[in-house]
């Protein structure tokens, strides 16, 4: 297990530098670029322009600007930039080893074109935030998700199995941010009950993991907790609801089949309790495909579920994300789309790892 894990690790860095690559390319592509909301003021004048794209590099080809945010050039683009323009290896290897202490291999994805915050700094403020959100609703989901699959699956055709998939089919045919608009109609503004948006209350002045809001949680548990619950109820529903919904169908079909194997019917023949043939051999054989599935939803629900957190304003790496893209702060729209690779392929290799977990007959030696 320890060599596949290392050999999987080694097989994620190409995958990660094409990723790289194609961040890179969509951002140098896409319209207006880094300089879009100066160049619609007529205040900015062409030097004044010249000097923003001198200061951040823009002015220099796309290679020497890329090998600059991966961290593999100098700042004044020795390194990777002048190997692929000069073909000159004695110029790359020392602009390699020497470069710098900027860039992504070195854990700096820059500084925020708007905020001047580097960007690892916006991230590591919004990301707790967004574990909060991702992580409650990630917990309720597979609990749900298990429950309402496995209960399907074992009273299939009957009236709770029914029940169910109406629930599954009206819930997934939900929009993320129409099922969120509609909440907030309901529960908040007509009844009142939560909060529409935001993820503490703003009249208290105590922003999230601040240290006044540490403050507050050792003087007064129960109403730190309980504000930060009714921030996030709204939110996480919306996410279960349509998550449990698409899952809760996929657990379903992959019990159904388990149920109909030949060791669940020859277990049943020796007398085993249903339950124990339930849980402990259709079900923990229905966790392959589940384990896959739920891989890959992962970093998707941690990487910020961006319509959500749009619509209730709450203040994790979706809406940044979301507000980089408006205001042209592409350093930082890269780094999250960075994160959120990372995430997809450590949740992959996570799923690999649980097979053989679930499994005992899968091997990777």
């Amino acid at each position: 297990m320890t060599r596949y894990i290392i050999r999987r690790l080694i097989g994620a860095i190409p995958t990660l530098f094409v990723i790289s690559v194609v961040i890179y390319g969509i951002v140098l592509l896409s319209p207006g670029g880094p300089t879009a909301r100066f160049e619609q003021n007529p205040k900015i004048t062409a030097a004044a322009l010249e000097a923003f794209k001198h200061r951040w590099g823009l002015d220099q080809p796309w290679f020497v600007q890329y090998c600059r945010w991966v961290g593999v050039c100098n700042p004044d683009g020795q390194g990777l930039g002048v190997f692929i323009s000069n073909h000159g290896l004695p110029n790359f290897l020392p602009g390699f080893l020497g470069g710098g202490d900027n860039g992504v291999l070195h854990l700096d994805m820059g500084i925020s074109s708007t905020t001047g915050t580097p960007v690892m700094d916006v991230i590591a403020e919004r990301f707790p935030r967004t574990l909060v959100l991702a992580g409650t609703s990630l917990v309720l989901w597979m609990v749900l998700a298990f429950i309402t699959g496995v209960t399907a699956a074992v009273k299939r055709y009957s009236k709770v199995d029914g029940a169910i998939t109406v629930f599954n089919y009206v819930a997934y045919s939900f929009p993320t941010f129409w099922l969120g608009l509609l909440l907030i109609i309901i529960f908040s503004a007509q009844l009142g009950w939560f909060p529409a948006g935001g993820m503490w209350d703003s009249r208290n002045g105590q922003i999230f993991a601040s240290q006044a809001w540490w403050d507050a949680l050792f003087r007064d548990p129960l109403f730190t907790i309980g504000d930060l619950v009714r921030h996030l109820t709204l939110p996480v529903v919306t996410l279960v609801a349509v998550s449990v919904a698409g899952d809760s169908r996929f657990i379903r079909a992959a019990m159904i089949d388990a149920l109909r194997q030949d060791f669940v019917r020859t277990a049943r023949a020796k007398g085993v309790s249903e339950r124990r043939v339930v849980f402990r051999h259709a079900l923990r054989n229905a966790l392959l495909p589940v384990v896959t599935n739920i891989g890959l939803e992962i970093p998707f629900l941690f990487a910020g579920a961006i319509a959500t957190e749009t619509v209730f304003s709450w203040p994790g790496m979706g809406a940044q994300f979301i507000t980089s893209i408006g205001q042209y702060d592409y350093p930082v729209v890269m780094g999250i789309s960075v994160i959120t690779a990372v995430l997809v392929v450590a949740s992959n290799l996570l799923a690999d790892v649980v097979y053989a977990i679930v499994d005992p007959r899968i091997s990777y030696g």
